[in-house]
């Protein structure tokens, strides 16, 4: 691939060409063209969390929490590389005709590599969860899918949103996170360092809140020391949209635009997305600065122009033809994603999978029982095709003659307030009939992005976007009730973005099976319907903890990791990281590890006990003894996907890297430390449930 130094020669030679002027325009992320030097606008905002996003019809996958259960870096790559030639295809043909519009460029704003400290959150959907270890892995590899490996990148991706980014929401532009510098590097920052080193982001954006008082968009110690100095990082930084006029209008840590813009030059903010670049001219004739540093920006932002070949002849990606974007085979991939991550919690009795039979009747309720928006997320493109929850189902009962009952049954959210606590809703006399008349309920509950979401791009009924806590909105927790009360078996579906509880439910008899389904992708109802009637059985796994109640968190703007994630709670939680049900078992036998000089080697066999062809997650957690900086509890030092084929044993090797076992003192740097590790090897975390687990122990060197 052609080298950051190769290209900036190229771009350096072109931005020579460009008047003051002319540079000033190109800081903007809305760059026009230089007709003279043939140069074409250029809009640098594109987005593909999840699939190709606002620029017409594109596969949707499942939303980046639902990937991250899958647990799959290699999967993550395939389907990265399917964003970026749907993206490529787009662009060739947006291009072409002139149109070089918001959403229609080569630089993708993603991935969102921010941890997803808080369950609160609106934007945690977008993350890769709660484990930096996961979001790194992850992150490398969604960024390797979509940069490709051939002589130009095939898309440009952006880490964001660096850094110590995760709400809340309502004051993202003024909040001023207060991080220490253990936690600093050992929880926000590895997934980015990661990123940088492993995967050669190309672009980096800069977060809306400051960092212990300096705003992130002009943070020296982030964007030189860290980013630049100590990990190599070549690319370009951009501002998230709006976030330089921040650093004057709601931080005040400049007086206007021409000192924010200055600064933003001098440390190495190059694209402005936003509305101030203008404030340049300002700048410039206040002898803020000086035309050489604008140069440099502008050089950096060529220098990614070039690297996507969009100034050469012999771009390879040139060719790929309009009809690569939303092919069926990208539909199946979009699919097999999302049965990979539907997370199985409960399965009572092995209630599931449901037995089809001839005249079976099934209910299929709840709010997002046929809501196309509980299949989208955020950030989202237009699918050809949608299979909501009810159409699965729906599909699969009638190819045995049955019936499928339909309601809506409550709204998504209304405020008991509005209404009063003993009126009915309009529709749950309708659900309640449709449970009495059917075999089992399929209850569709949860969220869409009008509840959660970004702030100002939602609009929703918290305003903000976060969630106040972790309770299903008021009407779907009495519908819920409500539908128990009948007396049928009941299967309770979770679309949500984040950790959602049933408010104590959870243990009712009558709920024989929960699913979390995350925002799972156009398919996600055929994906659904497979798992339920057991063409494939499920295997996702919780990227995040799924606490009883917000009451175990603490206050949702502590940005301290003391009691956050499962490495660091004592709080008995719901369910817990990593966990996740089968409709099978796998046991775990035999397992031996072997030093090497830098990594640990564990080596075992894996049985599939059941009739059932399984997939599963090996996870490797770690405890460190004898040291006073380790996690209270343990962390995750590896994990792999693993496929089982019925009543078959399968030899597995899994390593652990060395420097995976390494840990941050208060000064924030890494060290080995303590007196010995003590791994855990599962198909979850240790000490769970009863949960199957090989020990072994070696002392620190």
């Amino acid at each position: 691939m052609i080298s950051h130094k190769e290209a900036r020669e190229t771009a350096i030679s072109i931005v020579k060409q460009m008047t003051l002027a002319e540079k000033i325009g190109q800081i903007n992320f809305r760059a026009p063209a230089i007709s003279r030097l043939k140069i074409t606008d250029y809009n640098y905002w594109n987005e593909g969390l999840h699939g190709v996003a606002r620029a017409g019809v594109a596969t949707v996958f499942p939303q980046a929490i639902g990937l991250a259960a899958i647990f799959d870096e290699e999967l993550m790559a395939e389907i990265a590389k399917v964003i970026s030639l749907e993206g490529r295809a787009k662009y060739n043909q947006y291009h072409a005709m002139g149109d070089n519009d918001i959403y229609k460029g080569l630089t993708f704003w993603s991935p969102n590599v921010n941890l997803f400290r808080d369950p609160r959150w609106g934007r945690g959907q977008e993350t890769y969860g709660e484990d930096p270890y996961l979001t790194a892995r992850l992150g490398v590899a969604f960024i390797k899918g979509l940069q490709g490996d051939g002589k130009y990148l095939r898309l440009a991706a952006c880490a964001k949103h660096f850094a110590v980014h995760s709400g809340p929401e309502a004051d993202r532009h003024s909040f001023d996170a207060k991080v220490n510098e253990k936690d600093l590097n050992e929880f926000y920052l590895p997934a980015f360092k990661a990123c940088v080193e492993e995967a050669d982001v190309e672009s980096v954006m800069g977060a809306y809140n400051a960092i212990n008082g300096t705003p992130a968009c002009v943070h020296n110690h982030l964007l030189n020391d860290y980013l630049r100095d100590e990990w190599g990082f070549e690319g370009h930084v951009v501002s998230d949209y709006g976030a330089l006029e921040d650093v004057h209008l709601h931080h005040h840590y400049t007086s206007d635009a021409a000192e924010t813009m200055a600064l933003a030059m001098k440390i190495g903010c190059n694209l402005c997305a936003g509305n101030i670049s203008d404030a340049l001219n300002d700048a410039l004739s206040r002898h803020l600065i000086t035309e050489d540093e604008i140069t440099e920006s502008v050089v950096a932002l060529y220098t990614t122009r070039v690297r996507l070949g969009m100034f050469a002849d012999d771009c390879e990606f040139d060719e790929i033809p309009y009809e690569v974007n939303d092919a069926k085979e990208h539909h199946a991939l979009s699919l097999l994603a999302a049965e990979k991550s539907m997370v199985l919690l409960k399965n009572q009795e092995n209630f599931l999978p449901l037995t089809k039979k001839p005249g079976m009747k099934v209910a299929v309720i709840g709010p997002n029982a046929r809501s196309i928006q509980a299949l989208q997320g955020n950030y989202f493109g237009t699918a050809s095709e949608y299979v909501t929850f009810y159409d699965g189902i729906r599909d699969e009962v009638a190819s045995v003659e049955g019936r499928t009952f339909y309601a809506l049954g409550s709204h998504l959210f209304k405020d008991h307030a509005e209404s009063g606590l003993s009126r009915k809703d309009e529709r749950e006399s309708e659900a309640l009939i449709a449970v009495e008349h059917s075999d089992v309920a399929v209850l569709c509950l949860g969220l869409d992005p009008t509840i959660e979401g970004e702030q100002g791009d939602a609009g929703n009924v918290y305003g903000s976007g976060d969630k106040n806590d972790l309770a299903l909105p008021f009407r779907q927790q009495q519908l819920l009730e409500k539908v128990l009360a009948v007396g049928k078996p009941v299967v309770v579906v979770i679309a949500a973005g984040s950790a959602l509880t049933l408010s104590g439910l959870e243990s009712h008899p009558n709920v024989k099976g929960i699913i979390q389904a995350w925002y799972p992708g156009s398919f996600g109802g055929r994906a659904l319907a497979n798992i339920l009637f057991g063409k494939v059985s499920p295997s996702g796994k919780l990227p995040v903890t799924v606490y009883q109640d917000s009451n175990q968190l603490p206050a949702f703007n502590d940005y301290a990791m003391a009691e956050r994630t499962y490495q660091n709670t004592q709080a008995e939680v719901l369910y817990p990281f990593g966990s996740g049900l089968t409709y099978g078992k796998a046991e775990l036998s035999e397992f031996a590890m072997k030093e090497e000089e830098n990594r640990y080697v564990f080596t075992g066999t894996v049985k599939n006990t059941s009739s059932f062809d399984l997939e599963e997650v090996l996870q490797v957690y770690l405890k460190i003894q004898g040291s006073v900086y380790a996690p209270k509890n343990h962390k995750l030092v590896a994990f792999k996907r693993v496929v089982l084929p019925q009543n078959e044993t399968v030899e597995m090797q899994i390593a652990v890297a060395k420097e995976n076992c390494r840990i941050v003192d208060e000064q924030g740097q890494w060290r080995f430390d303590g007196e010995t590790y003590e791994f855990a090897l599962g198909f979850g975390q240790p000490n769970f449930d009863g949960l199957e687990v090989e020990h072994l122990s070696v002392a620190v060197d």
